[in-house]
Formats: structure tokens, sequence, C-alpha cells
């Protein structure tokens, strides 16, 4: 078996990594990657399984696997789950780790080989297993919240994917969740300890990425006084977010690769290579393999990236979590406090409600998050009543509302004249945040563009893609993403 100083080399008996993709499609089952352990001591045989992305062993009880022998060190060995297989390290035994007879202190296992710690020895068998979704009869998971089926079924993934080491990408609409996502499996994770790091790459100029993912040498460019580490090395341990991933630019997508296959990182201007131990989640709200298609996105990055794919349903699909949402909002929120503590507005009216339940919310839970703080600061008791609530929710107001100019209604019928309505002025939001700003300028745009084309086009799908020089299918997607209407029979599709 290869020792410490050996490069490593891919796993013989290879089983694939954890393989989920969680499209809000209800799953039957989902296939987990385990480790079994079959020990043998004194003549007594027991038998272990994990799916963590690590298993500690030693003869103390904090360990995921205790062995009663006292020839065996307190803190022996870990196994530790990896892309390519399975590692055995030994964390500087007294009597060393022994993989079919030869010592190591880091090795990788094969299906069917014995470990041998002190008088112990231990079957080592890896495995794909089968298990069944259950949905989770919680409402709430972390900070994530939802009582309709599909957020309880991603609980349940959630819950079964977090403890493991498994790369995850989490897709869905701007202001869906996707952060808290990630933050509840890093919180549900072994490396929930440390704190997760987070990176936006939409938000960082293109000439910084590099230097701020894998960090730079002193001199290394100009400006560069100092050494200085990168996300990927101060995540040492613990998890790095990477949201809007889309984002990354082409050119620096190979070293996102190389960073993922080799677990290690090389400074900009560095000269020599630094071993990470990284677990990757990133959230993304456009639709990557239609960017690996269109040439934007490495389908070799998308795949190594997609062990676990999950997908966040918009609010709109799920209404009735919204009382769930405004109710938790109300309690935790600072916004809802008064000065000695107490909560500001303890309720909603029904009416009130009603119209929560029924606006479209194209800004998702963020866009509530807004509405509620807003109507909070209105409320002149301690209920939040209709008029309280932004003039969209209410129904009223016209293009001077980001929402409104996001969520207008379907296209009307080629019989129509054609009419482009003008996205809000910038002027209008300038006080947000540049990253919600240009999330719903971007989202306003492609809503008006498609529905333009659509009109010039007579509703003829194929000829509005071509024009707008992208393929049918992502067209169909943007129709999908901003619930437009296509024509109501195919064959006024054809070409």
């Amino acid at each position: 078996m290869p020792s410490s100083s050996e490069p490593r080399r891919k796993f013989p008996d290879y089983v694939a990594p954890t393989k989920i993709h969680y499209d809000g499609e209800r799953p039957r089952a989902i296939q987990v990657r385990t480790c079994r352990l079959v020990t043998t001591y004194g003549g007594i045989r027991r038998e272990y399984t994990f799916d963590q992305a690590q298993v500690r062993i030693g003869s103390m009880d904090d360990n995921d696997l205790v062995i009663p022998d006292e020839t065996v060190s307190r803190y022996h060995c870990r196994i530790v789950q990896e892309e390519t297989g399975y590692l055995i390290i030994d964390l500087g035994s007294t009597n060393g780790t022994f993989v079919n007879g030869v010592r190591v202190r880091e090795a990788y296992l094969s299906s069917g080989c014995t470990v041998s710690l002190g008088q112990t020895d231990i079957l080592f068998n890896a495995a794909q297993e089968k298990v069944e979704i259950v949905p989770s009869s919680k409402s709430r998971l972390g900070d994530i919240i939802g009582r309709n089926l599909k957020m309880r079924e991603l609980f349940a993934v959630i819950e079964k994917i977090a403890p493991t080491g498994a790369t995850v990408v989490i897709e869905g609409e701007t202001g869906s969740g996707k952060e808290v996502v990630a933050q509840t499996i890093h919180k549900l994770s072994p490396r929930a300890q440390s704190s997760m790091m987070v990176f936006d790459c939409g938000a960082v100029p293109k000439n910084l990425i590099e230097s701020e993912l894998f960090g730079h040498e002193k001199g290394s460019f100009t400006g560069a006084i100092m050494t200085r580490q990168g996300l990927f090395e101060m995540a040492h341990g613990s998890t790095l977010f990477l949201d809007e991933l889309g984002e990354l630019p082409l050119e620096l997508q190979p070293k996102l690769l190389r960073a993922l296959e080799q677990r290690e990182i090389r400074r900009v201007g560095g000269t020599r290579s630094i071993k990470v131990d990284v677990r990757i989640i990133a959230a993304t709200n456009r639709d990557l393999e239609e960017e690996v298609r269109a040439g934007r996105f490495r389908q070799d990055l998308f795949y190594r990236l997609s062990v676990v794919r999950l997908f966040v349903p918009p609010l709109r699909e799920r209404p009735e979590d919204i009382p769930l949402l405004v109710d938790a909002f109300l309690k935790e929120h600072a916004y809802n406090r008064l000065p000695d503590g107490s909560r500001k507005c303890l309720r909603v009216a029904p009416e009130a409600m009603e119209l929560l339940q029924s606006y479209r919310w194209p800004g998702n839970v963020r866009e509530l998050v807004n509405a509620i703080e807003r109507a909070v600061s209105f409320a002149s008791s301690d209920t939040i009543q209709a008029c309280d609530l932004p003039e969209a929710v209410r129904g009223e107001g016209h293009s001077s509302s980001w929402a409104q100019a996001v969520s207008s209604q379907p296209v009307p019928e080629p019989v129509r004249a054609p009419e482009v309505s003008t996205p809000p002025p910038l002027s209008a939001h300038l006080d947000m945040p540049f990253k919600d700003a240009k999330e719903l300028w971007v989202a306003s745009f492609e809503r008006e563009y498609v529905q333009h084309l659509l009109r010039k086009n007579r509703n003829n799908i194929s000829h509005a893609a071509r024009e707008a020089e992208i393929d049918r299918k992502y067209f169909r997607k943007l129709m999908r993403k901003y619930d437009i209407e296509g024509p109501k029979d195919e064959s006024d599709d054809e070409d």
C-alpha cells in the first residue's frame, strides 16, 4: 500500500462519490457511499456501517469506532472519505497501523483489505447503499423553514448528505434561500466547529478573484505589499461557500478544478503547492447545464462539482410556508424589536396574510423579508394590516416597483399590438445592496426581453430564440422562470 511519502494514486477499486440530484421532483431513493467495518477482537466479531466524511478509531469513548483493546491507542487512526476513495491516516499511534500486514502512515483502502490495530483486525469494505427518501416530519431544519412537501423532502436529503464530505451545488432562483441551505448543511456537518467561509463570485472584480480564492505572495503584482492567505487556506478544515458560481470567469475555472481534484492550491506568484482540506458548497441561479452547452462553464468542472445537486423551490410554489416564515421573521429579526426588547408586531391580520399568500414573490424569501420589515415600520399597532404591506403585494402601483416589473401579467395574445414596458429606473433602488439591485435589474431585463421577442415573432419560440441567438431550450427555460405563457398549441411553435 502507498505510504504518505508516495504520490497519491487513484483508488484502485473505485466507488463513485455520493451522487444525488434533487430537483424538486419527488425522489424515491438516493445512492449513498458507505464504509463497512467488521472488527475482530478476542474472538468477538462486530459489524459497523458509516456514511460520514471521516471515521475516528481508537480506544477512547468519543471515537466513532471504539475498540476495547489495550494495545490500541486512545486516538489511533481515522478513515477519511475522499472523492477517489477511502484513505486511512495513522494519528501517531504507539503500535502502528497496518494494512494487509504493511505498516503505513497514510494509505488508500481497497474493498476486502484488512486493517490491523494492536490485537484487533478490521475488515474494510466500501459500497453504494440505496437510501429511501421519506419526507421529514419537521417544519424547520436549521434556519430553513417550510412544511411544503418539497421542502420536507429537501430536509431529508440534507440530513443524509450533510455529515458526508460530498461537494454540493445548490440551484434556485434569486432570493430563494440558497445561502441558508448552505449554512444548514455546514452546521450539520463534522466541520461545524469552524466558521463557513463565503465568497461571492459575482461581487469581486475578475482580476482579484484568483488572489481572493488562492492568496498571493508579496510582490506578486502591483499592490501586493505582503503575503496574504486566500479563502481556500482560511477555510482549511471547514467549508467554503461559493455563491453565484455561474459568474466565475471561464479562465479561472481550471484553477478551481485543480483545487478540487488535487486538494491543493498555489498562491498567486507562489512556487509551492499548499494542501487544503476544504468542503465546497456552491450556489447558482443559472442553469449550469445550459451554461455548459453555451460554452460559458467547463464541463469537467460541472461534473466535478455535481456530486450532490439540490434545488430550492421558489416561494410561489409553497404559499403554505409563508405564515411560518412571517412568524419566524417577527420572532427573530431585530427590526421587530422595541427598545425594551419586546416585539413591536405580534401577528398578521387575516386579510394581510391572504395578500401575502396570493402574491407571486418574484424576489422569493428575500423579497418577503423586505416586505415584512417595511410592514413592521408602517404598522401602528401590534398587528400588521393589509395597508401596511408594499403596494406591489396589495396589487397597487406600477413600474415604480421592482417586483411589479418582474411579475407582470403573462404574454398577451399575438393579435394585440406589441408593447415594451420600460424597466424601473435604477435610481429607484440605489440604496439597495449592489448584488440585490443587480439581480433584480437583470431579472427585469430578461423578462421584458423575452416578452418582447415573443410578441415580435408572434409567439413563435423558435424564431424568438434564433433572433436572440440563444438555444431554444434555454429560451423556454427563461419563459418558465418568469411564468411567461407560450403557444397554446405546439403547432404554433413550428418553423
